[in-house]
């Protein structure tokens, strides 16, 4: 799936469902940071959720028919791996893929609550991480308490597409067009069919 020298972004979450918002993310992280490749790390669970997602099978499927792409790929490696925890998913993948500089992918919202995650601080200072504007939430990231601890490590905008080489700590904001998407809404809106359903 890998080969070293490569540069891959790692894009974690339940995708319960998966959705145009997450593919739009995905396309311009591959453009921004100048990525050879995305992979979608659908997880068996995420653990600062309180209730379980959707079984992995039907999101695998899902997140497949949203995003098509020849360089991302939908992957169950967590499941697969016996991870939960970001911080030990990205220890797993190191060991395994040698050479690959992996950059860890997220949004905004997310970084606005980076703090609250199992290592938090070892994920900053052992691997690149991209952040992607969302709506509502830049503002909150910006001035999260992960990016105030790491603000001498920031890679400003114009310089986003060297951040898979550059060393950690280094992480990069960029402002993209949005699309106002979430999971959770679309959960409670119930306007989503599972594959099959």
């Amino acid at each position: 799936m890998a080969r070293a020298g490569m540069v891959i972004g790692l894009l974690g979450g339940s995708f319960d469902p998966a959705h145009a918002g997450h593919a739009h993310i995905t396309r311009e992280a591959l453009k921004r940071f100048g990525l050879d490749r995305v992979w979608w790390l659908v997880s068996p669970g995420n653990p600062l959720k309180p209730r379980g997602p959707a079984p992995l099978a039907e999101r695998m499927a899902q997140a497949r028919a949203v995003m098509r792409h020849p360089r991302v790929v939908i992957s169950d490696l967590e499941a697969r791996m016996g991870t939960r925890l970001t911080a030990d998913t990205l220890q797993g993948l190191q060991a395994r893929y040698p050479g690959v500089r992996f950059v860890w992918l997220m949004g905004a919202d997310n970084l606005a609550q980076f703090h609250r995650w199992d290592r938090w601080q070892w994920i900053m200072t052992h691997v690149p991480v991209g952040v992607l504007a969302r709506p509502g939430a830049g503002v909150r990231g910006r001035t999260s308490r992960a990016a105030q601890s790491f603000a001498g490590a920031r890679v400003p905008g114009a310089l986003a597409e060297t951040l898979g080489r550059q060393a950690a700590p280094a992480w990069c904001f960029v402002d993209v067009p949005m699309v106002d998407l979430s999971s959770t809404e679309i959960r409670a809106r119930g306007d989503w069919r599972r594959p099959g359903g």
